[in-house]
This record gives structure tokens, C-alpha cells and sequence, in this order.
């Protein structure tokens, strides 16, 4: 069996170890401080021998370390470096997660279900379908409290026996090889990932938002130097939003609410205004026409400006049918629409000229629309139509 360095000191960055067992993607270690995947903390990445390790996990009771390409052939011994700003990341997440999931449980007895490290931020699904805001500033002041008191953060191998003494936070289905973490008068946990010495190294928990879930609540926080970072993302944020609106900070809330307001407002106007157009476009249509069907061909114009073009044509003249075929790009689109007196259909209509161009429509009695491929020309297309019409 492998020797598990990263439990005998979480803080070692390099060593030398054995090869027991070399494949052509992986390779087993007399002893490694590689953390394989698992209890919801991701694997360590780092080197042997300079060749990087890709992904490290626990498979039928060996840690393979699978690297980016294979060792030379009868390698004996190799030399390990972890990537420590990633494995120390980890430590403090996941020192964090049992410090928060404690506060939650003491506090308010909600437990943790699941947690989740991702690279970004890190998430815990509490048993509660509502939790408050008050709630959660409370657990987030306890967790900072206990980082502020760096309390020791002990590890101890125990039996199922021994284990009666110990109040966990959550129940363990383990029956050997059982490995506590332990807050002292805090928390007390089964846990088989890597945690720092203290919780000062911890640095600070700060909760990001929660998302309701069918029976329970996913909490998503970050620890440590992902504060940090976080922090100055939300900054860079800030201070540009503050630039384009030309507002403080604490006026920020109120322009960007005037701002889309304003927005909102802005659009209602294009909308009547392109209403307006519409409807003087189809009475200049009509003006121009002295047939019962008027057919006209577009450039670049939507199915649905097509349509209200059609509606308000036959809306002014109940004789009249409205043929409106525009050209976009590869495409044909036409519309179909008649005025109340006129008994023909247009579903009929469409269904009999779009195979002409390949194409798929649809529409009831009054008006009907559909595209295809441009295979025949817009005014060839509209000489079918009128076909159906006569």
C-alpha cells in the first residue's frame, strides 16, 4: 500500500518515492503527497520527475497517478512536487466548509448534506428549504469568529469504539481506518481530506448566495485568498459601472433602475412608432393598388414585420388579399393574408407554394406564413401564388 504523506503532514511539497507499479498512463508510488479525488475535495497536480500529473485517484485500493506522459520504461524512483497554491486552496476550502457547516448546525441544526470544491468557489447543500438573511449573516459571523480565535485543527486516527466518544456533527458509515477532524469544543467530523493546522489559515468565509433546491438549500461561499480574488473581480465591476453611469457607489442601485426605466420607456416609443409606420405603409399600399390583391417583395424583412404589414392591409380593406414576400439572405419568406370578405384560404394558399422553395409554414383561414430556399425567384414565387388565387 501506498504511504499517505499528505495525512502525515499536510504540508510537504516534495519528496522521493518507489515506483510498486508502472502502466503506460499511470503509475503507483511506495509513498505520495498527491491527494487522490475524493469527499468532495478534487485531486492534487503537481510533477513527477517533471512530467505533470494530470489526475490523481484512488482505484481498486491503489493511488494512480495518472501523468501527461508516460515515465521512461524501468524507472525505479522518482522525485514529486506538488502544485502547493492549489493543494493549500484546497486545505483552506475545505477547513472552511467544516467551520460553516458547524456554525449552520449549531446555530439553526441545519445539516450538511453534500459539498462540493469547485475551482472558483465552493458549495454545501443545507437540509432546509428557506433560510433567511439574518440567518445568514449570523453562521457567516460565527465562522469568521472561530477563524479569528485560530483554534487548532487536529486529525486522529480512531476505532469504532473509540468513536462513541466523540460527538460528531455527521454520522459516519465507516467501520475502520475512521479519521477525525477536530475543532476543538467546535467540530467534530469524519473527514478524509487535507486541512490546515489552524484555523487562522483559514483566512476569512464569505457566503456568495444560496439557490433553492427541491428539499434543500445549495449554499455557495468562498474562503481564504478566493476572497481576495473575489473581491477584486467585483471591484473592477464596480468601479466601472460607477464610470459608465456616472454615479457613486451608493447611488448605483438608483441609475441603473432610471436606466432601465429609461430603456423601457424608449422601446414603447420604437414600438408605436413602428406600429405608426406599419399602418401608413399599408395605406400607401392600398393607394397604389387598384386590384384586389396586392403583392409586394422586401429586402431583409422579418416574418413578423411581414405580418403586421399583412394585418394592417386587409384590416383596411376587407377585398383585399395581401401577398408580402421578403428576401433574406439564402431564404424566401411570404405571408398570406385576406380581408373578411374574401373566402379563399390562406392556409390553403401557403400549403400549395411552399414546396415551390422547399418550404415549411403554417397559419388558419385568414392568414398564413411560412420559408424555404430560394431556389425559385421572389417574383416567380408570387406568379405561383397568384396561380392558386385566380
Amino acid at each position: 500500500m501506498t504511504k499517505k504523506l499528505y495525512y502525515e503532514n499536510p504540508y510537504i511539497q516534495t519528496f522521493s518515492a518507489n515506483i510498486l507499479k508502472q502502466e503506460q498512463d499511470f503509475v503507483v508510488l511506495s509513498e505520495t503527497a498527491f491527494y487522490p479525488t475524493g469527499g468532495g475535495q478534487p485531486h492534487d497536480t503537481g510533477t513527477l520527475n517533471g512530467i505533470p500529473v494530470a489526475n490523481v485517484e484512488t482505484i481498486d485500493g491503489e493511488i494512480r497517478h495518472f501523468l501527461a506522459e508516460s515515465l521512461p520504461i524501468n524507472t525505479k524512483v522518482v522525485e514529486g512536487s506538488i502544485d502547493w497554491d492549489r493543494r493549500f486552496d484546497h486545505m483552506q476550502q475545505h477547513a472552511g466548509q467544516h467551520i460553516l457547516s458547524a456554525a449552520f448546525e449549531s446555530l439553526f441544526e441545519f445539516q450538511t448534506i453534500s459539498f462540493h470544491l469547485g475551482k472558483e468557489s465552493a458549495t454545501i447543500d443545507l437540509d432546509t428549504t428557506t433560510i433567511s438573511e439574518e440567518q445568514l449573516k449570523e453562521a457567516e459571523a460565527l465562522a469568521n469568529q472561530i477563524i479569528l480565535e485560530n483554534r487548532p485543527i487536529d486529525t486522529k486516527w480512531v476505532t469504532l469504539e473509540e468513536l462513541a466518544q466523540y460527538n460528531l456533527r455527521k454520522a459516519t458509515t465507516l467501520k475502520e481506518n475512521i479519521r477525525l477532524v477536530i475543532i476543538p469544543d467546535f467540530d467534530y467530523n469524519a473527514c478524509g481530506g487535507t486541512h490546515p493546522k489552524a484555523t487562522g489559515q483559514v483566512g476569512l468565509i464569505k457566503i456568495l448566495q444560496t439557490e433553492k433546491q427541491k428539499r434543500h438549500t445549495r449554499l455557495e461561499f468562498v474562503c481564504g485568498e478566493r476572497v481576495i480574488t473575489h473581491l477584486h473581480r467585483k471591484q473592477q465591476v464596480l468601479l466601472h459601472l460607477i464610470s459608465t453611469l456616472n454615479a457613486p457607489e451608493e447611488k448605483l442601485i438608483d441609475a441603473a433602475k432610471t436606466l432601465l426605466d429609461n430603456g423601457k420607456s424608449v422601446e414603447k416609443q420604437i414600438t408605436d412608432l413602428k406600429d405608426k409606420l406599419i399602418h401608413y405603409e399599408a395605406k400607401e399600399l392600398l393607394s397604389k393598388t387598384e386590384t384586389a390583391v396586392i403583392t409586394v417583395t422586401f429586402q431583409n424583412r422579418s416574418i413578423q414585420e411581414l405580418q403586421q404589414l399583412a394585418k394592417a392591409v386587409v384590416a383596411e380593406s376587407s377585398e383585399t388579399i395581401c401577398l408580402l414576400v421578403s428576401e433574406n439572405e439564402n431564404k424566401l419568406q411570404i405571408v398570406a393574408a385576406k380581408g373578411e370578405t374574401v373566402e379563399r384560404s390562406m392556409k390553403e394558399l401557403i400549403a400549395n407554394v411552399l414546396p415551390y422553395i422547399n418550404g415549411k409554414g403554417g397559419g388558419n383561414e385568414k392568414m398564413a406564413q411560412g420559408g424555404g430556399e430560394n431556389t425559385i425567384s421572389s417574383e416567380l414565387l408570387i406568379k405561383k401564388a397568384l396561380f392558386y388565387i385566380q
